[in-house]
């Protein structure tokens, strides 16, 4: 939308009738500085949008190594101590059970030669 001030021709060494005034002449470059800055900042947008699909792209090149290095790291934490208690608590369940059922054993014994 533009806006002219018309003036009348009183003379011949007066400016056009149609020329725009100093408040439109300075909206109309900071439009153009406005829209060439946003053309910068599309070009920069589009720039950015292919680094990062290039590094996206590089990433997902190592995505086998890193499964295979996650196996390595769940072998590896697997600790000898803990899977050595783990067997000695078993067996010390088992020592305990049969300790039980012996100390059971006596008591009917006992109990039937009391009887």
């Amino acid at each position: 939308m533009s806006f002219s001030a018309v003036r009348p021709n009183a003379s011949s060494n007066e400016t056009p009738p149609f020329e725009k005034s100093y408040y439109e002449r300075q909206r109309d470059a900071l439009v153009r500085e406005i829209g060439v800055s946003l053309e910068h900042v599309l070009q920069n947008i589009n720039t950015l949008n292919r680094s990062l699909e290039g590094v996206i792209a590089v990433g997902n090149e190592f995505g086998s190594v890193e499964a295979l290095w996650s196996q390595f790291e769940n072998v590896m934490a697997k600790d000898p101590d803990t899977e050595r208690d783990t067997k000695e608590d078993d067996q010390g369940k088992e020592h305990d059970q049969e300790g039980e059922e012996i100390g059971r054993n006596m008591t009917v014994r006992s109990n039937a030669n009391q009887a």
